[in-house]
């Protein structure tokens, strides 16, 4: 359950785009700090770079880039 707010979540992203919030599945407490982390990695690669070498986050991740691929 990613909270909104740290990551981009929209229906536009990439459908390889990869991110820890992702694989988390608690309810957010509000005594604790939002961590914001950003750690993301694409499906295809594994990496932190796309199969086009480029950085892979939440805006990088658009449909300029060959390897963009819709939800």
């Amino acid at each position: 359950m990613e909270r909104a707010g740290l990551t981009r979540i929209d229906d536009d992203r990439c459908q390889l785009l990869q991110w820890k919030g992702m694989f988390i599945d608690a309810m957010w407490d509000p005594k604790v700090p939002h961590g914001n982390d950003r750690a993301f990695w694409c499906l295809t690669t594994q990496k932190c770079i796309g199969p086009d070498s480029q950085l892979v986050d939440e805006y990088e991740c658009n449909e300029t880039r060959k390897c963009y691929k819709p939800l």
